[in-house]
């Protein structure tokens, strides 16, 4: 009889998750009721999925309000009534406009209307008024006779009980971006939103018996709408043939011409390994209802090629070969003897899955040809939810109760921390706390996933509602957990900054050395001297995920030499591994293979030969799970993908686990290495990469390392221009002029929005500077280029429309240098030509009047410093050397070179930060790691341990003395800190 139930889907108002309002159900004895969030369709398909088992009966529909005001709720009968229901809601969040009172959908569907006694109703055969228990006293009025058989019993379920009650008023308030205090009872939900048993059901409704009987009718009236939960509903006929046999055969056809023609490309020579090794994956691809997944993802490759845009595909598709001949993936699978069953094997339930990487310039032109070949009834973007977490929940809370940002932050450190505040002494910080911990993971609104598309053969709405954001796309309403269960698997269309300063790199070196590149030629670059010697020196700020500290730690312990090598450290660095501590074993194994041998156990070392019997990439987990515990490959891709954590929680998660210990026990596995493999796979395998999309990361490592190792001026330019590395722009900056370049400030006869390179000076460009408005750069560089450089700053400001702040942040950061004139006098100049002139736009006159501001000021005392001080504060770096501006210039010490000759030993040293990272111990301690550069701009490392990190902290960007006590480890050293301080920046002022 609950024909209007909430989860907390219902963003920012309802509290029950899909799991809870189930138990809630079942607690009150509900069987049959509908699920109705307020214009969302976020919590249909987990609602269906929880009752597997078929306990519940739950029918779908929506809450049509306009914000808190029901308007009326939508009842699905069936599937086309649920499609209806999601139209109308897609129409009215597309053109953002308010549901009319009535509603426009007339079959299919139920229509329930709020009871209203001062209105008249005039009801089609589908539509009923919903009445509550509080107005039943209305209904002794005549004029209701008439409308008795058109009258449902409509009590909403919104929460729990009190306690859910007065959390719904907090996430009320946040919902209304206000404080507690001001919420009323209009802006909220009734206090008896709630289930009722049977006893206070038939006390509110049993004196109104064609009303139940009614509200039966109704719910008998519907389907439990069965979606065939794990059947593909991906796209699956990339020929729209009228049969669909035909356009099947067609569309294989097509796969099977596309792959002979690739593999000549790729091979030349079709060996017998390579045709076995197709045969068997267009074998199984066409086994399990993938051809067009194929041809799909190949199209989308064609498209970009046939537009010269760069990409990489990455993922567990770079484990198949018919992914590497159609050009889709890079990596030559059967080469790398990647694990073909970790991509897709006939036992596995979900498609392969691939990621194709896009420049981030390129990406929304490729997403827009996938909506338009494809159609917006078929296509939308993968939603993601984004949810309360303990920081941001305590922030919306701290808000809500009125505490000022500073308490609010002090109250975030405590409970990091681990202080709970205590309830007798800061009841409010208490209350905050404890609803913080109740919101955590709720859904807070529906996002966009990072790259997500889903293809449908059916229309979407089928299966959800869409939103649409402000990007221009439509998103679905569920998350990619939600489209996997229900048979919608995502096409992967990514941006990466990596692959967008490769493709600018290669435009800058053919404009400026009118060299062509052949970039895709990665076994020539393998073998390379100048790339190995760049990879021995960790010299690979710039290049794509190799640059990081940790990154650079690894591959010196490995002593990392060769593209395997590389491949492995892709992964291993993933914070499972290391986690694990099974990146200190597998470097152990890698330098002492023989001890490694005889730690290993000989079933683990048999089955991972390459990575010394260490679990090390995802397929590892589905080797370990099929040879050392017996699991089927079924069972072992289950147990791999419920590693990522949104499946551990699911009931056939835990009997895969199950029978990975009963399977060890009947195999004579010793119950301790039993649980320690487990605590491996447990540890990593959310986290690790398939060895595929490993290689695939390494291609592009390698990439990046060949263009630093020949041209490492225009390869910085990219890097800068794509702002995307790992570090801040001003160590490129560094990094440009430590390998030869002449870095020059922004210059208005010189530079233009982004940093250009001529020959080897490299002028920045203004983006950099901040406050500059880029409207007025845009209109300055159109009157440069239309009629020549500007002369003075007299010229400037005649040719140009600028007012006095904009025209002094450019005088700050050098761009006026060309003149000759001092900071001093051009600021004595800005002053005068702006002074009581209206900023007007500048037009192109035959006769120009100049302005003059001839006259002289005396000489001041220079000081490149004061230079150096305006760049930091305008572009977040110096393009000198910050050990210049230090104020502590007695500070001396080693240089980095030297470390090495004082292992075991105290030393001082001043360095200049240039990252740090937090981490805790396994007890929870917080510890830091600092990365500096010296003044010969060579590597410090150093690690402040929990005592140290107690007593200093790292106190911003700038220059630090550090004292401590160098260590070794595998041929890579660190400085264990004891003492640490900064210096200031010379003051000008103190002279």
């Amino acid at each position: 009889m609950f024909i209007n139930c909430h989860s907390y889907f219902s963003f920012l108002h309802g509290t029950l998750s899909p799991s809870k309002l189930l138990q809630q159900a079942k607690k009150h004895g509900v069987e049959k009721f509908v699920l109705t969030d307020i214009n969302n369709t976020s919590g249909c398909l987990e609602t269906l999925r929880l009752n597997k088992k078929g306990c519940f009966f739950p029918i779908l529909g929506i809450d049509f309000r306009n914000g808190i005001v029901q308007k009326f709720v939508g009842i699905a009968k069936n599937k086309d009534g649920f499609e209806k229901l999601n139209r109308l809601l897609s129409k009215h969040l597309k053109e953002e406009i308010p549901f009319d009172d009535k509603c426009e959908v007339e079959s299919d569907v139920f229509i329930v209307y709020p009871f209203k006694n001062d209105t008249e109703y005039d009801l089609t055969s589908n539509e009923f008024i919903g009445i509550s228990y509080k107005d039943l006293h209305f209904l002794q009025l005549e004029k209701w006779n008439n409308y008795l058989d058109k009258i449902v019993i409509l009590h909403t379920v919104s929460f729990a009980d009190e306690k859910d009650f007065r959390l719904h008023k907090v996430l009320r308030a946040i919902q209304e971006n206000t404080i507690i205090s001001k919420i009323s009872d209009n802006d909220l939900a009734s206090a008896d939103e709630v289930f009722l048993d049977e006893q206070n059901f038939y006390k509110y409704y049993g004196a109104y018996p064609q009303i139940v009987q009614n509200t039966h009718n109704l719910l008998e009236n519907c389907e439990m709408i069965d979606f065939k939960f794990g059947m593909n509903k991906n796209k699956s006929r990339f020929y729209a043939a009228a049969e669909k046999d035909i356009s099947g055969k067609l569309d294989y056809e097509r796969l099977v011409n596309l792959v002979e023609k690739g593999a000549k490309y790729r091979y030349g020579k079709i060996t017998k390994d390579v045709r076995e090794r197709i045969n068997k994956e267009l074998k199984v691809i066409k086994e399990g209802g993938y051809i067009s997944y194929f041809l799909i993802n190949h199209d989308i490759i064609s498209f970009a090629l046939n537009k010269g845009f760069y990409y990489i595909g990455r993922g567990s598709g770079a484990n198949s070969v018919v992914a590497y001949c159609l050009k889709i993936t890079d990596v030559d699978p059967i080469d790398l003897d990647l694990y073909f069953e970790r991509f897709i094997n006939v036992f596995r339930k979900t498609p392969p899955d691939f990621d194709i990487d896009f420049s981030w310039q390129d990406r929304d032109e490729v997403i827009d040809y996938v909506f338009n070949k494809y159609g917006l009834e078929h296509t939308c973007l993968q939603a993601t939810y984004t949810t309360f977490q303990i920081n941001s929940s305590l922030r919306e809370l701290g808000k809500v109760y009125g505490l000022p940002v500073d308490e609010i932050e002090g109250l975030i450190k405590s409970v990091k921390n681990g202080i709970i505040p205590d309830k007798r002494k800061s009841k409010l910080d208490f209350e905050i706390c404890n609803h913080a911990s109740q919101i955590k993971d709720f859904p807070k609104n529906l996002s966009i996933h990072a790259g997500g598309i889903l293809i449908s053969e059916k229309p979407i709405y089928r299966y959800t509602a869409t939103s649409h954001p402000p990007k221009g796309f439509p998103i679905c309403q569920f998350d990619m957990y939600n489209a996997e269960d229900l048979g919608l698997y995502k096409f992967d269309i990514l941006s990466q900054r990596g692959l967008g300063h490769i493709k600018d790199t290669l435009a800058i070196v053919k404009k400026n050395k009118g060299i062509d590149i052949d970039i895709h030629d990665i076994p020539k670059f393998m073998k390379d001297e100048k790339i190995v010697k760049h990879l021995e020196k960790g010299d690979l700020v710039g290049c794509f995920y190799v640059e990081s500290p940790a990154m650079r730690m690894l591959l010196a312990k490995l002593e990392c030499k060769d593209y395997l090598t590389l491949v492995a450290a892709s992964s291993i660095i993933r914070p499972g591994v290391a986690q694990s501590g099974m990146m200190r074993e597998y470097i152990l194994r890698h330098h002492a293979l023989d001890k490694g041998k005889s730690l290993a156990h000989p079933v683990l070392w048999e089955i991972m030969p390459d990575t010394y019997g260490v679990m090390v990439y995802q397929e590892d987990v589905i080797k370990v799970a099929y040879h050392f515990a017996g699991l089927s490959l079924g069972e072992s891709d289950v147990l791999r993908r419920g590693m990522s954590g949104k499946y551990r929680s699911r009931e056939e998660f835990q009997k895969v686990k199950d029978k990975f210990f009963s399977n060890c026990d009947e195999l004579g596995r010793t119950r301790e290495l039993a649980v320690e493999v487990w605590r491996q796979i447990e540890s990593f395998a959310g986290y690790s990469f398939a060895k595929g999309h490993s290689a695939s990361f390494a291609v592009e490592s390698y990439q990046s390392m060949y263009l630093k190792a020949y041209f490492p001026l225009e390869f910085m330019v990219g890097v800068i221009n794509n702002f995307g590395g790992f570090y801040h722009t001003g160590l490129y900056v560094q990094e440009a002029q430590r390998a030869g370049a002449k870095l020059e400030a922004p210059c208005l006869n010189n530079s233009v929005w982004l940093t250009s390179i001529n020959e080897d000076v490299i002028f920045l460009g203004f983006t950099h500077v901040k406050g500059l408005e880029s409207k007025l750069i845009e209109n300055a560089l159109s009157e440069r280029n239309r009629s020549g450089n500007f002369k003075s700053i007299n010229d400037f400001v005649d040719r140009v429309s600028i007012g006095l702040e904009q025209l002094i942040t450019l005088i700050r950061v050098g761009a006026f240098r060309f003149t000759k004139k001092s900071k001093q006098a051009l600021l004595w100049d800005a002053h005068f030509l702006t002074n009581k002139k209206p900023v007007v736009a500048v037009q192109n006159k035959l006769f120009n009047t100049k302005s003059k501001s001839d006259f002289k000021i005396p000489e001041l005392h220079y000081d490149k410093r004061n230079d150096m001080l305006d760049e930091l504060e305008l572009m977040d770096f110096m393009l000198s050397s910050p050990f210049e501006l230090m104020e502590k210039q007695e500070w001396k010490g080693i240089l980095a070179k030297d470390i090495p000759a004082h292992v075991g030993k105290e030393i001082e040293i001043v360095g200049q930060l240039i990252t740090t990272k937090y981490a805790k111990t396994k007890h929870g301690d917080a510890m830091f790691f600092g990365t500096f550069l010296d003044k010969e701009g060579q590597w410090i490392d150093t690690v402040l341990f929990p005592e140290i990190a107690a007593r200093y902290t790292f106190k911003g960007k700038g220059c630090y003395l550090i004292r401590g006590k160098v260590t070794e480890e595998f041929n890579f050293f660190t400085v264990e800190v004891s003492e640490m301080k900064r210096s200031g920046w010379w003051n000008p002022d103190l002279g």
